[in-house]
């Protein structure tokens, strides 16, 4: 049986069987600024029942399971990081391709990607895995893609495409539920006999750092909160709005617009107006909390009386690509009297160092210490990457989820050092260190994820330095396409918001 033999209408009483239908991809978002390179090592790979494991409507007892044989592929996924080697990115396009072709014949795949991946040596990194994906499965197959919507959707990109979604909130509560979304309208396209929709694309030229545009605030609240309506237009099968990626330097960088349906003038018609108000309203994105240079955040911080004040090292922050390494903000806490003398207290976790870690664990909790903290990938790129001194007292020796981290002591500042690079999101990711125990809490993110939101008593973003440097102008784009709002605002004859059916 084909692909294209499918399965009768539900209620015609034509023949049916279980639909064929893949799952796979390779997820990371990558800084083009960070000097990181990300390498097969720092992927989580999964094939086999751990893939189908991974999502909740894959189970043998979910309702899906009477119309779908879910085929496992392969699925690799990375903390954000710097570019990816070519060798790691070619290893895991060829067996997601050789796994498609093993798998023939399917009736469509859930591509499970980013959407903000770079590859050394590649300007569209996404374009060219589709493009590979889509040759391997075939014409006849239908492929849907689920996407953060810090992804960079180019026309190369979207056109290897037949679904298109991406996720409604930032932070992205909803990553889960933008999966099974993926899932759900492919099996109702194929089960149906609906096909092939209609995609209406297109790109505008803004570029906005990730916490410019968090939908806890408009603009965004609205532009996204207005897909919903969209998509329950009769016709429409799903809308879907990308900010793009901002620490990526190629064309593709830009916000896009994908509506998908069967009405092929209303998802043009939509399309084009979602665009429209986005770019209207590129003015009017803002911070996603007060922000300040870093002397100018701690001062405030330890002048308030709200406990614990939480402060986002945002421009090294891991989870949007930054290398984790730098001991910028450690620096900028020591250099605070009232720190350095331990009249208040601040936690920052975590600096990337394996080899200071190596030496704590050598030394031992309650030891006296002098290391050389942070620089592990990016000393020489700049004077606020080079490695600090640090001399203090071994506090705590933990493995927080298979990674080694030491904390040490200097005055009321400790700073938690890892081995690997690490997020710290959630309470669980501070181990036997209680964050709400100190004064200030450092972080390095961007916008608060939920617990980190919940526990902060007040908050400031921190304008840091590093590969996410939420600054775009310190960064130096070169290869992006212009006019570029913000790097320019003017020279707009028109903005090019007119999509187009791929």
């Amino acid at each position: 049986m084909t692909p294209t033999s499918l399965p009768g209408p539900v209620g015609t009483g034509a023949p049916r069987r279980r639909l064929r239908i893949g799952i796979g991809g390779m997820a990371i978002e990558s800084s083009e600024f960070c000097p990181h390179r990300s390498s097969y090592e720092d992927f989580r790979v999964t094939r086999g029942a751990d893939l189908l494991a991974r999502y909740t409507w894959t189970r043998p007892d979910d309702a899906l399971a009477p119309l779908v044989e879910w085929v496992p592929l392969v699925h690799a996924v990375a903390l954000p990081g710097g570019p990816v080697v070519r060798e790691t990115f070619e290893r895991i396009r060829d067996e997601l391709t050789t796994r498609v072709r093993d798998a023939a014949p399917l009736d469509g795949v859930v591509y499970d990607i980013h959407g903000a991946m770079s590859v050394v040596g590649l300007t569209d990194a996404e374009a060219e895995l589709t493009a590979a994906v889509r040759e391997a499965a075939g014409p006849d197959t239908l492929i849907s893609a689920a996407m953060d919507l810090h992804g960079n959707v180019s026309h190369d990109f979207a056109r290897h495409l037949d679904l298109l979604t991406a996720h409604r909130l930032a932070p992205h509560e909803d990553a889960w539920e933008t999966r099974e979304r993926a899932a759900r309208k492919l099996i109702e396209r194929l089960a149906t006999g609906a096909g092939r929709p209609h995609r209406a694309w297109v790109q505008v030229p803004v570029l906005l750092p990730g916490e410019k545009t968090s939908t806890r605030l408009e603009p965004a609240k609205s532009l996204y909160g207005s897909l919903a309506d969209i998509e329950a237009r009769d016709g429409i099968c799903d809308a879907a709005l990308w900010v793009g990626y901002a620490w990526a330097d190629e064309p593709r960088c830009r916000a896009a617009v994908v509506v998908t349906g069967d009405d092929a003038e209303l998802a043009l018609e939509q399309a084009g107006s979602l665009a429209r108000r986005y770019w209207e309203a590129r003015h009017d994105f803002t911070f996603v909390g007060p922000t300040g240079q870093a002397d100018e955040c701690i001062a405030a911080a330890v002048a308030s009386t709200a406990r614990p004040f939480l402060i986002s090292d945002s421009g090294d922050n891991p989870t949007a690509g930054g290398a984790g390494d730098l001991a910028y903000m450690l620096g900028r806490l020591l250099a605070n009297e009232d720190l350095a003398a331990g009249r208040v207290t601040a936690l920052h976790p975590g600096i990337h160092d394996p080899a200071a870690v190596a030496a704590c664990f050598a030394a031992g909790t309650g030891a006296e210490v002098t290391l050389k903290v942070g620089g592990h990938v990016s000393a020489g790129t700049g004077v606020h990457a080079e490695p600090r001194e640090l001399t203090g007292r071994v506090v705590s020796l933990q493995t927080l989820d298979g990674v080694r981290a030491a904390a040490v002591r200097r005055g009321g500042v400790t700073a938690v050092l890892t081995e690997r690079r690490t997020p710290f999101h959630t309470r669980a990711d501070f181990g036997e260190l209680d964050p709400s125990g100190y004064d200030l809490v450092v972080v390095k993110i961007g916008y608060l994820e939920p617990e980190l939101y919940d526990l902060a008593a007040d908050w400031l973003l921190a304008l840091t330095p590093g590969g996410v440097d939420q600054d775009l102008f310190r960064l130096g784009h070169h290869h992006v396409a212009r006019p570029l709002y913000p790097f320019d605002d003017e020279g707009f004859e028109e903005p090019g918001t007119a999509p187009v059916l791929l």
